[in-house]
């Protein structure tokens, strides 16, 4: 039986959602092809001929694109299974049951995909009576967290590595970056993150010998760095500590970078310096917010105080650290977003950010656990399946605007070349324009000030595409990613 294992949109890497599960399915025998939609076109001949079509669903925003996709395949192939699979088919359960999605996995998927094809495939082959509508077989659980002995991702049949996102490096060098998961899941349970209504602080490892030879692999096919994906690196310390010393005893030229929380930042900080000498080119962080109010509703774990200590460190340590924001929710004043910008300015960080991050609206999806704060479930609209979010205001208006003006201003230095130093001067400039509107309100009063002089730095490795999966993605992210195969997805139209 052949499959289709579709992608829409990972953070322009190519995807382990698809290779993992592929290598799976083929032990199995099936016949699969993998389709990423972000950089290849949509191939209507193997829609066609597949009795199992599955759609990796890690973001939101691919899980949207992915919907848009829905009535189409449908149309070719009115026959086929349907599977969403990622961290975000089980929270939109309801909705993809509606519109004729019949399995769901979220969790460890591997098994749960391997044992739908065996089932449908017996069924296509009469080995087993009908287990079509209105049999007596359990469905497969939305939600699985068995422990798994992977198999090696086969990425046979995806876009060369260097199609995909780079690593842009200060001399104007870039690297091919490749992209692999030493575990999943995570062990905290902060608000606003998509893992946790999926593994509620569960982790799981993907063993050493498989990470490593899925390395290896993709070195021998031209990576030249590894981004590794685990929502947390020092969930398990001891296990990813072990595999980035061995690959660099393999590789010493291969660079990487990873996501550590900032409490492990803290915590494990003593390890850090094992992480630089083993070529770790970039550390990224969530900080999302400096002010302790909104970092303790997020249940972030940290404080303003934690971050800035972990931002010395790295400088000590000649480390490059990428903290992440969502400096737009629903309690951020505009005095509060001044001091972010104020923050970055004074720790020499500006560099360090990606403009888009600095007008990041929070994101409330189905299943997040903002909604046990009866502030949110009070402030935010009826869920929007379209947007597959539950919508919500500001209640002061000039935060939505600002935010709007930043996300413009980001997007479009990011098209002409801006640099981030003028791109976040420019976004000085627009807070500043705002509290000029605001005079005499939330105790903002005097002149705005000029943006800080900055000293002069080169700018910082990073990699060539900077959006990331916990908020709300901006109008013009999606309709360029969505444009990416503009004949593969629907008008982008219905954004909110």
């Amino acid at each position: 039986m052949n499959v289709v294992l579709i992608s829409t949109y990972e953070l322009g890497h190519q995807p382990f959602g698809l290779a993992s599960p592929a290598a799976w399915l083929r032990v199995c025998g099936a016949q699969v092809t993998c389709l990423d939609l972000s950089r290849q076109p949509f191939q209507e001949q193997a829609i066609r001929e597949a009795g199992l079509i599955a759609f990796y669903v890690p973001m939101h925003t691919a899980t949207r694109l992915a919907t848009q996709l829905v009535e189409r395949v449908r149309r070719l192939n009115p026959h086929a299974h349907l599977c969403f699979y990622g961290l975000y088919a089980p929270v939109n359960e309801v909705y993809l049951r509606g519109v004729g999605v019949e399995t769901i996995l979220g969790g460890e998927f591997e098994g749960g995909l391997a044992r739908l094809f065996t089932r449908l495939n017996e069924q296509r082959n009469g080995e087993r009576g009908n287990v079509g509508p209105g049999n007596t077989e359990p469905p497969a659980p939305a939600i699985s967290l068995e422990r798994l002995d992977f198999l090696v991702p086969d990425r046979g049949g995806l876009p060369p590595l260097a199609k995909y996102a780079h690593v842009l490096l200060p001399d104007g060098r870039s690297l091919v970056a490749g992209y692999t998961e030493a575990s999943r899941g995570c062990k905290h349970l902060c608000r606003h993150c998509p893992i946790v209504p999926v593994y509620n602080g569960a982790f799981r490892i993907v063993q050493q010998d498989v990470v490593l030879e899925d390395i290896r692999r993709q070195v021998a096919a031209g990576a030249q760095h590894i981004s590794f994906g685990d929502p947390d690196f020092f969930n398990g310390p001891s296990h990813a500590l072990a595999i980035v010393e061995a690959l660099h005893r393999e590789f010493p030229q291969l660079s990487y970078d990873v996501t550590i929380k900032v409490e492990h930042l803290l915590r494990q900080g003593a390890h850090l310096a094992r992480l630089r000498d083993t070529g770790c080119l970039f550390v990224t962080t969530a900080v999302e917010s400096v002010d302790d109010a909104i970092l303790e509703r997020l249940d972030k774990g940290h404080t303003r105080a934690d971050f800035l200590a972990v931002a010395r460190h790295f400088r000590e340590l000649g480390m490059v650290l990428h903290p992440t924001f969502v400096p737009f929710t629903p309690w951020t004043t505009l005095a509060d977003y001044r001091e972010l910008l104020a923050v970055l300015a004074e720790q020499e960080l500006v560099e360090n950010v990606a403009p888009i991050q600095l007008g990041i609206r929070l994101l409330i999806p189905a299943g997040s656990r903002l909604l046990e704060l009866n502030e949110v479930r009070q402030g935010v609209d009826e869920f929007d399946p379209a947007a597959l979010v539950y919508p919500w205001r500001h209640k002061d208006t000039r935060m939505d605007r600002l935010a709007e003006r930043v996300q413009d201003m980001a997007a479009a230095a990011d098209k002409a070349g801006i640099s981030r130093a003028e791109t976040f001067a420019r976004i000085w400039r627009a807070a500043a324009d705002a509290r000029v509107e605001a005079q005499g309100e939330d105790g903002l009063t005097g002149p705005p000030g000029p943006p800080p002089a900055l000293p002069v730095r080169a700018a910082i490795p990073h990699l060539s595409e900077a959006w990331y999966c916990c908020a709300e993605p901006t109008r013009d992210q999606f309709i360029s990613i969505a444009e990416a195969s503009p004949q593969s997805m629907a008008e982008p139209a219905a954004f909110v």
